[in-house]
């Protein structure tokens, strides 16, 4: 598979590059010069990652044209609310040097924690922004990230444009099924953040079995699963051949073995319950 589908017919490479956690600076840009180097097209970043200069350079650099790439952001979480929103977007693709972005994303729905009073009030507000800045061309499609069924099924009640997108946390060991479910109801594709589950599955035994049945490496085995199941996962890494790696799956996880890592028992998770979060 080569690309999915997004529901309003965009096309959106199947094997993301993810650049959490890679600093500002010559990490992100020389990860992501690579990343593109090796045949990624989908790049993903965020506000709050603090890379987007490093990685809008590393865009501009790579000699590949705009419009052959895909390129996500995402809104941080205090800059909330319509008129914010549209701030925070600006401020992203001056960072990033673009004209427009692929994809924008909540990054973390607002929560009854936080805000128990209006929580609901304030991602419909968010979203707004989103659904305005899309229709003015700046923003290709517009999703969600870390959205659980109670902030889905919120959104959808007020919502005049569907997510394209929730991006969770997804990975053998934590699969999310309820949240996936009602995303793949409502046409709404899951992107998979953490899906080498922050590499600790990269230990496991079960994992590291099936990838030496198929002689390739844990990691692929866990984006290959992604995939398999309709999901779209998003590696990052800053060492070249592990770059090189993620992006090649030419092979087919069994039905045995899906269900095997299906069921996993929890592994890797890294403790983040959208609806606890303090952020």
């Amino acid at each position: 598979m080569k690309n999915f589908k997004l529901n309003n017919g965009i096309e959106i490479p199947a094997i993301g590059f993810g650049t959490w956690q890679i600093e500002e600076g010559e990490n992100a840009y020389n990860a992501v010069k690579t990343a593109i180097e090796k045949g990624y097209t989908h790049i993903d970043t965020a506000a709050v990652y603090g890379n987007e200069v490093s990685v809008g350079k590393a865009i501009k650099d790579s000699g590949v044209a705009r419009e052959d790439l895909f390129v996500t952001t995402k809104l941080w979480n205090d800059m909330r609310g319509e008129e914010n929103a549209k701030k925070a977007f600006e401020e992203s693709i001056t960072k990033l040097g673009l004209e427009y972005v692929d994809l924008y994303l909540l990054h973390w729905p607002a929560n009854a924690t936080q805000f128990p009073e209006n929580w609901k009030e304030i991602n419909a507000a968010s979203w707004k922004a989103l659904e305005e800045l899309q229709a003015e061309g700046k923003i290709k499609a517009i999703g969600v990230s870390n959205f659980m069924v109670k902030h889905l099924e919120a959104l959808l009640e007020t919502a005049k444009v569907i997510p394209a997108v929730n991006q969770i946390e997804f990975h053998p060991g934590y699969t999310q099924e309820e949240v996936v479910e009602l995303c793949k109801a409502n046409n709404i594709l899951v992107q998979a953040w953490s899906p080498l589950g922050s590499g600790r599955i990269l230990q496991n035994e079960t994992v590291k079995a099936i990838a030496a049945n198929h002689e390739v490496s844990v990691g692929q085995v866990c984006i290959q699963f992604a995939i398999q199941q309709g999901v779209l996962p998003l590696p990052k890494s800053e060492n070249p051949i592990n770059i090189e790696n993620n992006l090649n799956t030419n092979f087919e996880l069994s039905s045995e073995e899906i269900e095997q890592l299906t069921t996993l028992k929890e592994n890797g998770f890294s403790g983040l319950v959208p609806d606890e979060v303090a952020f």
